[in-house]
């Protein structure tokens, strides 16, 4: 009986120099906002053309590993940002299919958890962040985009106020999959804004007081209330999510 390999897979040149530069960023041999060398002597370091080491840069650029900062011909070492990491997992769930009710599902298991957490971890920096954007939803309420993208931020600023980057980067996904739903129920539902405001409101004041458990229990309340403004607003929980 004769014995048969699998083909090997070779890979081009440049994918094995974003990975080598790439395993050196994630080791943290390479520090944030530390420059790399030229093209030309990383083109001399690994022995590969210009153009080869051009293209890797781009492919770890596009992954948000390496940038070009203004003003400099050199690429410097830079940490991805939530919004962009985030951007596709949320892709990815869209093409799985994922349903309104499953963002929803997510959101109530999540958010109360991150709420209680910023009550006991915010920083009064925290806290004016936190209220700000509380406040510019009460004024831009009226635009729905608006409306939509602040509602969002009082979420992400509560996930900064817990100072647990995985919490951060678990919920920016979920929370770029609400706002196409919340765009449409937000203009369906004539109490919604108010509704939404309240609910903010009430979590400032509990986060002012470090109460964990109000913080907790409000924040429930408004997930909870996410779901009714669907129900009034006509939107099948089944649905597929779509882009926004």
């Amino acid at each position: 009986m004769s014995v048969e390999f699998a083909p090997l897979l070779i890979e081009p040149a440049y994918r094995k120099v974003a990975a080598a530069i790439g395993a050196r960023v994630l080791s943290r041999a390479l520090r944030e906002g530390e420059r790399l060398p030229s093209e030309t002597e990383l083109a001399r370091q690994f022995g590969v053309n210009r153009s080869t080491v051009r293209e890797a840069l781009r492919e770890l650029e596009s992954r948000g590993l390496v940038q070009r900062r203004p003003g400099s011909k050199l690429m410097s070492v830079s940490r991805p940002h939530h919004e962009t990491v985030a951007e596709g997992v949320s892709h990815a769930l869209l093409l799985h299919d994922v349903r309104v009710r499953d963002v929803w599902e997510a959101l109530t298991i999540l958010e109360p958890p991150i709420a209680r957490a910023a009550a006991r971890e915010r920083t009064a920096q925290d806290l004016e962040r936190i209220a700000a954007a509380a406040a510019a939803f009460i004024a831009g309420r009226g635009d729905t985009e608006q409306a939509v993208h602040r509602s969002a931020q009082v979420f992400r600023c509560l996930g900064q106020a817990t100072h647990n980057p995985v919490l951060g980067l678990a919920q920016e996904p979920l929370l770029q999959l609400l706002e196409p739903s919340l765009r449409v129920m937000i203009d369906k539902v004539p109490q919604a804004r108010a509704r939404i405001a309240t609910a903010h409101r009430r979590l400032v004041e509990a986060l002012e007081a470090r109460d964990e458990e109000g913080a907790q229990g409000w924040m429930a309340r408004h997930i909870r209330d996410f779901r009714k403004g669907y129900e009034i607003a006509g939107i099948d929980l089944t649905l597929r999510v779509s882009a926004g």
